[in-house]
């Protein structure tokens, strides 16, 4: 990146560089830059050392980048959880609601328990330790436990 700007800069101050491939070699403390490339002119190859300057106007600056989550609300947090519960093949769309028991009204057992936990840390990107996941039988109860750990309280 500073060789391409430093190669523009040397092309566009002087007209020996125009028609030629430059290849620098950068070596660069507290903002003093020292290049030697090679100067590859039609058939000829010449060793150039360039002046030592000050590459303020260079300096590739910096920036930090935040991102978050997308905000969550109750309902938000509802709809993705029975989304998730929709698309997962043993269970009927018809039998479920919030207040479904998993293994009691949805016919689903303890490996399919474990399933639909580690899908909706998949869909959450947090991890739900096991003694908190016993607990977690029907959708209402994941809906709750998810906006208790975002901190969502509506």
């Amino acid at each position: 990146m500073a060789s391409y700007a430093i190669a523009r800069l040397l092309s566009r101050n002087t007209g020996v560089f125009r028609n030629s491939v430059v290849r620098l070699h950068l070596c660069g403390v507290s903002g003093q830059l020292t290049c030697y490339g090679k100067l590859l002119n039609r058939s000829r190859e010449h060793v150039v050392p360039f002046i030592s300057q000050d590459i303020e106007e260079l300096r590739v600056k910096q920036v930090r980048l935040y991102s978050s989550k997308p905000p969550l609300t109750l309902d938000i947090i509802r709809q993705r959880v029975l989304l998730l519960l929709n698309l997962y093949d043993k269970i009927d769309p018809k039998k479920l609601c919030l207040e479904s028991h998993f293994i009691n009204d949805l016919g689903l057992d303890s490996l399919d328990h474990v399933e639909v936990i580690m899908a909706v840390e998949d869909e959450f990107g947090f991890e739900i330790p096991d003694m908190d996941a016993e607990k977690l039988l029907t959708p209402g109860l994941i809906v709750r436990y998810v906006a208790d750990r975002e901190d969502i309280y509506e």
